[in-house]
């Protein structure tokens, strides 16, 4: 009872998804990329990197402040006779500075370097994750399409189930078989049911992978179209890799990490090199002390008005080993970001040559695949035949039946073995 209500679940979600519009594989990669929350976690890396080269840019130009002050004294204090007395006197000043840097050891242009080699490499890993996704949601889309298909292949394999049983309840009526082939049959039917479901279930689930790269709410009504079947030439797998060595982005990022590495090394060493910075400012004040005649707050302002330029030097001596320190991390990253290239070119080169190898012995399988569903079908049409004329046993027509079903099986996985595989070659081809 479990096992039929939910079976009927499903069909009924099933019903829904057929009622609605079904996505294409071109829809699904657009859609996919426009809400994937990896890659939109990769742009903000990047807008991070943008902010970085902004800052790098601003570090040139000078910095400028102003500022004013209020005191008040109470008390006693020394006098301009340089005498003490009880007194109270106020205070107020200004005054505005600016300084500018002449020569940081370099650090502001290598900073600024190293700041465009980071977003280089945040881009490319931006397109990175477009990758991978492109590649999850062809992936996803191609196991539900194998998923239809095989519980195409269940259904087929109940359909000749129902029509053996009704077949042995005919014979049972006339007396031609025992009621244990009746019994045997229900059971083949029952057995049978469970594999529809099951691949019903195998169905649903992903398609609610697929959503779930999609990053879809709702997924109610959810289907997807079929592909063309089109036959396509294998590439040439050592082509394929040398193309995607030279254009893959998740390679040229790797790439660009060593570039990224080896400026903060050379961003680091800017740490032995002197610093020679400009500084200019202005000022006044205005004094008064109680019981006392001042100038007037104008005349003071005036009086007091100063104006200074300087200059300054800072040569660095010793630093407690820190700009050493930081030169010998950096060359530890670039010697790790050099061993992650050679790790992803040799991943790369397996995955390339896996998927050609994979796709030549599905397209093998699948051109036999075609003989021996052909072949199997007659097989099981001329085992009915005799089976029908009680020139064969129940045994045998199910040996049969079972065999065809199986090449069945076989050509549906070696078909999408043979598309998926295909279509990986040509996502690395990329020129």
């Amino acid at each position: 009872m479990k096992r039929i209500i939910f079976s009927i679940i499903v069909m009924a979600g099933m019903s829904q998804a057929a009622g609605a519009e079904a996505w294409s594989l071109d829809s699904c990669v657009n859609y996919a990329l426009d809400h994937n929350l990896n890659i939109k976690a990769a742009e903000v890396n990047q807008l991070q990197s943008e902010l970085s080269v902004t800052e790098a840019k601003d570090a040139f130009l000078p910095n400028l402040s102003a500022g004013a002050g209020q005191n008040w004294d109470f008390g006693r204090g020394l006098t301009s006779a340089n005498t003490y007395a009880n007194r109270n006197t106020s205070m107020f000043s200004w005054n505005a500075q600016m300084s500018l840097p002449i020569f940081q050891g370099l650090r502001n242009i290598r900073q600024l370097k190293y700041s465009k080699s980071n977003l280089s490499m945040s881009e490319l890993q931006t397109e990175a994750s477009r990758d991978e996704v492109r590649l999850s949601v062809i992936t996803s889309y191609l196991q539900v399409l194998f998923n239809k298909e095989m519980l195409e292949v269940s259904r087929e394999q109940l359909r000749l189930s129902n029509v053996q049983l009704d077949r042995q309840r005919i014979l049972l009526e006339g007396g031609k078989v025992p009621e244990v082939d009746v019994i045997q049959a229900e059971s083949q039917v029952a057995q049978n049911e469970v594999q529809v479901v099951n691949s019903e279930n195998d169905l649903q689930t992903s398609l609610i992978e697929l959503a779930k790269a999609l990053e879809l709410d709702d997924i109610d009504g959810f289907d997807v179209q079929p592909i063309d079947d089109e036959a396509m030439a294998l590439l040439n797998a050592e082509e394929v890799y040398n193309n995607a060595l030279a254009n893959y982005p998740a390679i040229r990022a790797a790439r660009q990490g060593v570039k990224v590495a080896d400026d903060a090394m050379t961003l680091a060493k800017s740490g032995y090199l002197p610093r020679l910075s400009f500084s200019a400012g202005l000022g006044s004040s205005y004094y008064t002390v109680s019981g006392e005649d001042g100038k007037s707050f104008g005349s003071q302002m005036r009086d007091n008005f100063s104006k200074s330029l300087g200059f300054s030097l800072q040569v660095p001596i010793f630093d407690a080993f820190s700009t050493r320190n930081q030169v010998r991390q950096a060359k530890a990253r670039k010697l790790s970001a050099q061993i992650q290239v050679a790790q992803q070119e040799s991943e790369l080169h397996r995955s390339i040559r896996l998927a050609y190898q994979q796709a030549l012995g599905a397209e093998k399988k699948y051109e036999a695949g075609k003989i021996a569903v052909n072949a199997s079908k007659a097989a099981l049409d001329a085992m009915t035949e005799k089976y029908t004329y009680g020139k064969a046993n129940a045994t045998e027509w199910e040996q049969t039946r079972s065999d065809y079903i199986t090449t069945l099986a076989q050509q549906v996985q070696a078909k999408y073995e043979l598309i998926l595989r295909n279509r990986v070659l040509r996502f690395y081809n990329r020129k």
